[in-house]
């Protein structure tokens, strides 16, 4: 690997819950298509706050995490879906759930299991695996081209304002499973590395998702979406993907793949 292709992480301040709270509703009212997911989105977030304040207290093994997450952050998770989600998946988590503690380990260990599983279990992990991030180790091996804390692959890339007018904005990635963030190289496909731009077109909306965008890659078929920070000062990268429902149908009727979903799938 490259010197260039990435770097490490920093110390990463508390998630701001109220601006992605404020961010989702803003969305919910403005883009009908993702009102829904933004609405249990909404919900996850006064589950996801407390959640992260009681494991930054609580320090949870490495060991325990499953069990910790699964049995402090898991019901309400629950509560949450059934009260604002979809009733599809409203019904199937509050009919169908599996062993709790299971799902969370299969999420942990990237082993594959059924939708509604990994929804809940990538649900209640996220604010615990967040919150220690910013403070201590994370059970989980580097893997190549992942996220440094924790292995995880790259949800989406987002670009900010760089604050010195002649430098260009650093694209980051953010990880799938911890959240944290990483500067990676803008040539270079976060996938398989591939560094050809004849390889890796990128896709827009420009008059109706200014700020959104898919960069794929033809060598490894995958893709990941970018919001653009610059395009719209108010962006919350994590949130605002979930916007960007058009731009995944249309890279996946060519043949992408998403490196990996967001919490909703999509």
């Amino acid at each position: 690997m490259r010197r260039s292709d990435r770097f490490e992480t920093e110390p990463v301040a508390a998630p701001p819950w109220e601006a992605r709270r404020r961010r989702a509703n803003e969305l919910r009212g403005r883009w009908p298509h993702a009102a829904e997911m933004l609405r249990l989105y909404a919900a996850l977030l006064d589950v996801h706050e407390p959640a992260a304040r009681a494991a930054r207290a609580d320090r949870p093994a490495p060991d325990g995490l499953a069990e910790y997450v699964a049995t402090r952050v898991m019901p309400a998770i629950v509560a949450a879906t059934v009260a604002a989600g979809p009733p599809a998946l409203a019904r199937a988590v509050r009919d169908d759930l599996g062993p709790a503690a299971a799902a969370v380990a299969a999420w942990l260990d990237s082993a594959p299991q059924p939708p509604v599983e990994e929804y809940l279990a990538r649900a209640a992990s996220a604010p615990v695996l967040e919150s220690l991030g910013a403070v201590a180790a994370l059970p989980r091996p580097r893997r190549e081209r992942g996220c440094p804390r924790c292995g995880g692959a790259p949800q989406l890339s987002y670009l900010a304002e760089s604050g010195e007018t002649l430098l260009t904005a650093p694209r980051q990635l953010l990880c799938c499973r911890c959240g944290s963030a990483w500067v990676h190289d803008r040539l270079t496909c976060p996938s398989c590395g591939e560094r050809s731009s004849a390889k890796r077109p990128i896709f827009s909306d420009e008059k109706r998702l200014p700020a959104l965008s898919v960069d794929a890659c033809e060598t490894c078929r995958r893709y990941l979406i970018t919001v653009d920070g610059r395009q719209d000062g108010a962006a919350v990268p994590i949130v605002d993907e979930l916007v960007a429902l058009p731009l995944d149908l249309y890279a996946r009727d060519r043949g992408f793949a998403k490196i990996a979903p967001n919490l909703m799938g999509t």
